[in-house]
């Protein structure tokens, strides 16, 4: 479907919506621990996707408004529907690997696509991966030993493996090989782990596990979400006035690192490292554009997400009159110039894309097609921005 923002400027008073990534590692954990209460959450499409693994797993939980309390866990045929939830995919194939010998993950064909090189891998003495009638199969079961993984595929398969050894009968160690990408998402997942009672012992590129750990109950919200927060606070660069609410300041969320990407980008032409913040490319390329421009270094891992980020950004941005300069681990955003006065954009299915190609609406009418995809993260994010003052036509395609 199709949606069009009129040119504005929006203003106001919003809360951050609540984090997609603090959201995955509480509900798991209290899923582990069978009695836990997690309160504000949003029912992104992601989120729905881990609920529906937590029922794959055996947990009974009860839903109300913005919370869910886990009370019991039992056995039941473990088919782990992901959806697009590339989070839930790798956190839950070591979970499931930990209690099931037989596992089959049903997901979207281009999740599927974006593969499981990692666990592969690190788990190929134990577990053995078949893709059969378009779902992945997993035989085999883990065991207590001295795993190594690929620290430079994605931080999610660190957190999965996290997850699941204190699970096992005996003590493991989880070494990381080659460059660790996204840190900040596996200290999300130790300090959420902490909080359950769970001891991980960090030395170096090596972290020690204790086997027979117990999940302890707990009651806790989830926090607001920075990676989220940043499509709203990039507004305020160009000409919106906005205050965004409920954002932890001491979060351990990497991509709280905007705060100061976005300043760096308004005060001119910069180079900005995604290593550690990847998710918020798309929203820096679009700022660049219409401020500064700016060098990106550090992003070859954007052509494994929903998208291809870097290709779908520059096809997007150049039709807005930027020049987008895409390498294999740099893009080169140059400032947009005769900008049309009416945009019709893609979001390639991708809802930051879709989110960030907003900020274009301050300049011009923009359309976007396929505007839904956003459902994935921020389900009521042009609703915010209509309450905001943001003029917002829904037209189906």
């Amino acid at each position: 479907m199709d949606l069009t923002l009129k040119k504005g400027k929006p203003t106001g008073v919003i809360s951050a919506p609540p984090s997609k990534s603090f959201a995955h590692r509480y509900l798991i954990g209290a899923m582990l621990s069978g009695n836990t209460t997690v309160g504000n959450l949003s029912y992104s499409q992601d989120v729905l996707a881990t609920l529906d693994c937590l029922n794959a797993y055996g947990a009974s939980f009860l839903e109300e408004n913005d919370s869910v309390t886990i009370n019991g866990t039992c056995n039941i045929e473990p088919i782990f529907n992901c959806n697009e939830s590339g989070s839930t995919l790798r956190f839950f194939i070591p979970i499931a690997m930990s209690k099931y010998e037989e596992a089959t993950f049903t997901a979207t064909s281009r999740l599927l696509e974006r593969g499981i090189d990692a666990y592969e891998e690190c788990l190929k003495d134990v577990v053995e991966f078949m893709k059969v009638d378009g779902a992945l199969k997993a035989k085999g079961k883990l065991v207590p030993k001295n795993y190594i993984i690929d620290g430079s595929k994605s931080s999610q398969y660190i957190s999965g493996m996290l997850f699941a050894l204190p699970l096992l009968n005996g003590d493991s160690t989880l070494t990381i090989k080659g460059e660790l990408n996204s840190k900040p998402y596996i200290d999300m997942t130790i300090d959420v782990l902490k909080k359950y009672g769970i001891e991980i012992k960090e030395e170096g590129s090596v972290y020690s596990i204790k086997g027979n750990q117990t999940y302890k109950p707990l009651k806790v919200d989830n926090e607001g979400d920075y990676s989220n927060a940043a499509f709203l606070s990039a507004f305020n660069y160009l000409g919106g006035e906005l205050e965004v609410k409920g954002l932890n300041p001491n979060s351990l969320q990497g991509d709280r690192v905007y705060i100061n990407n976005f300043k760096k980008l308004s005060t001119g032409y910069c180079v900005i490292d995604c290593e550690n913040c990847i998710d918020l490319s798309p929203v820096m390329f679009s700022l660049a554009s219409l401020l500064n421009g700016a060098k990106f270094i550090n992003t070859k891992r954007l052509a494994i997400k929903e998208s291809n980020r870097a290709v779908a950004m520059k096809q997007e941005l150049e039709k807005a009159g930027a020049h987008v300069i895409v390498s294999e681990n740099e893009v080169i955003v140059e400032k947009a110039k005769d900008i049309p006065t009416s945009l019709i954009v893609d979001s390639h299915n991708d809802h930051r894309i879709a989110m960030a190609m907003s900020l274009y609406a301050t300049k011009t009418d923009i359309t976007i097609q396929g505007y839904e995809c956003v459902s994935k993260s921020y389900p009521d994010y042009f609703d915010r921005l209509e309450q905001l003052g943001m003029e917002v036509i829904h037209a189906a395609t």
